[in-house]
């Protein structure tokens, strides 16, 4: 493989368990595979479809979801080397300083090995229970992420914007650098967000058509902005499930010739396997690509 397309793995997150030794064992599985980035989801809550208008959406109560800050947390202090990056972070239905003063330490504790994606979510249940509005998350992901760049830099900030306040204040310690912030989704507003403030970028969909026209709108807006000649990084995702060597060669391909920079592999949903199983799947996936 060569250096231009990064391999790494989505956490099992349904099928790890709890048993905090195989979470250790299966992130010093990946380091030892030469895995180079470990990718969790993020979801808080999950609905019960037994409620009142009944509930759809692609997981509920019964799907677990690790939480990702503490648990890369966990994985810093167990590994050396391996990248980790949330995919994504609900950021709108988080509290915004105290993301910045957890991904701070986080970058802090992992020697820089953090990267921040984050999204917008669909799960109007969680926004409710986390107390925070559904209908402006757009708006106020970007200021967000203005203000997050701010207060890891800043000594004191007085920051007076549409959703926050921050009467001279910061936070205490700060990153050694500003933490990478990536952006998940395609909708034309985010195509914007993620040019004018991204470090990269987090398609949901394949390597086809509608994610080319995705990546040639960000990278033409990126020039409008002044800001092509910046790194700017494309993590895509593959399935275990339903592929072959074959397969996942061909993958690959198609995302490095749309400028894909990362590729991670994604192992449940595939049969119920343990860390050994996953692992396994990994390193399957890792020959079949290994050409490239």
């Amino acid at each position: 493989m060569t250096s231009s397309l990064h391999i790494g793995a989505v956490l099992p997150h349904n099928e790890i368990g709890t048993d905090h030794g195989a979470i250790k064992a299966y992130a010093q599985g990946l380091e030892a595979l030469g895995v180079e980035n470990l990718l969790i989801y993020d979801h808080v809550l999950g609905a019960d479809p037994d409620r009142e208008g009944g509930f759809k959406g692609p997981y509920d109560k019964d799907v677990a979801f690790h939480e990702p800050l503490t648990t890369f947390a966990y994985i810093a202090a167990v590994t050396e080397r391996l990248e980790m990056m949330t995919a994504v972070l609900i950021l709108p239905q988080r509290q915004t300083v105290l993301v910045a003063k957890q991904a701070a330490q986080l970058a802090i504790l992992s020697g820089n090995r953090f990267k921040l994606g984050i999204g917008v979510g669909w799960n109007t249940v969680e926004y409710t229970g986390l107390n925070e509005t559904f209908n402006n998350r757009g708006r106020r992901q970007a200021e967000q992420v203005e203000l997050l760049r701010q207060l890891w830099e800043a000594d004191s900030l007085d920051y007076d914007g549409d959703y926050h306040r921050i009467d001279k204040a910061s936070i205490l310690p700060r990153p050694a650098k500003s933490v990478p912030v990536w952006f998940g989704g395609s909708a034309p507003a985010l195509i914007d967000r993620v040019a004018r403030l991204g470090d990269g970028w987090i398609p949901l969909g394949g390597a086809n058509e509608k994610t080319k026209a995705v990546i040639d709108a960000i990278h033409a807006k990126r020039q409008s902005y002044g800001r092509q000649g910046l790194p700017f990084g494309i993590q895509a995702q593959a399935q275990y499930a339903g592929g072959s060597p074959e397969r996942w060669h061909n993958h690959a391909l198609a995302w490095q010739d749309l400028g894909a920079t990362h590729l991670a592999i994604a192992t449940h949903n595939a049969e119920p396997t343990d860390v050994d199983g996953h692992l396994q799947r990994i390193s399957e996936y890792q020959a079949a690509v290994a050409g490239i």
